[in-house]
């Protein structure tokens, strides 16, 4: 039963990567987590809980920053998505994010 999770949650990563390629954030690797890192510097200059809490309040996605699991954070500008979502929440997201194409 379990072991069709890695599957499972690899289409619903490469899915949400394919949805949103036109939208200016790449893509960290990503395996073993239904998390996909974006890296955003060519969006925005604000730190990783300043932009998660515009994309929440402003574009409607939420998104989880980095810093808060580092002691010292690396203050490189990445951001976690959820991928483990309906594949129509997962579309409407990708929707709203291309919204940061200006």
């Amino acid at each position: 039963h379990y072991e069709y999770l890695p599957g499972f949650f690899q289409e619903k990563r490469d899915t949400m990567n394919e949805l949103l390629k036109d939208v200016p954030l790449t893509p960290k690797v990503a395996s073993g987590t239904y998390f996909q890192a974006y890296e955003y510097s060519q969006v925005s200059d604000m730190d990783d809980l300043a932009f998660a809490k515009y994309l929440t309040t402003e574009v409607g996605v939420a998104a989880i920053p980095m810093s808060p699991f580092y002691t010292t954070p690396p203050g490189d500008r990445v951001l976690r998505l959820c991928f483990a979502k309906k594949a129509e929440t997962i579309e409407a997201a990708a929707e709203r994010l291309m919204k940061l194409n200006g």
